[in-house]
């Protein structure tokens, strides 16, 4: 079987896994913020833990798919497409580089979240830009087949 079609697959399965994760994080966020003035719960910070661990196995599967098996890619690259077309702008520039960035946030608000007793709103709001980054960069259309 195609080595890229099997990271595609396994890719598309890690997000609905991290489309759960993320929704656990998001209601363990909001419930420490406004639930229990601020003090940082055991489920944030676990939610918080598995939330950042998958999302970095779904951008480095993302990513190695990307540079290594993407036969669009390279096919875009060699062709001078990659920046004109807007599909191939959008999956192949615009989608990993916001999930890196969100990648990049969430990590933060982890270490953030990990080690602090209080949860400071620049913490809460760090958090909340990095799903906002990974909920308007993920490839809705192609995963529920709009």
């Amino acid at each position: 079987m195609d080595p890229f079609l099997i990271m595609l697959q396994a890719h598309r399965g890690f997000a609905y896994l991290l489309l759960l994760l993320i929704a656990l994080f998001v209601i363990s966020l909001v419930l420490v913020m406004f639930g229990y003035s601020g003090t940082i719960s055991k489920f944030l910070r676990k939610s918080s833990l598995f939330t950042m661990i998958f999302f970095h196995l779904q951008a480095l599967l993302g990513l190695v798919m990307l540079l290594f098996f993407s036969p669009g890619f390279k096919a875009a690259l060699e062709a001078g497409t990659l920046m004109s077309d807007s599909v191939t702008r959008n999956t192949y520039i615009e989608h990993p580089t916001a999930m890196i960035l969100a990648a990049v946030l969430l990590t933060i608000a982890n270490k953030r979240i990990k080690s602090n007793d209080k949860l400071l709103m620049g913490t809460f709001i760090m958090a909340l830009i990095a799903v906002a980054l990974m909920l308007w960069a993920f490839q809705w259309s192609r995963l529920f087949g709009a």
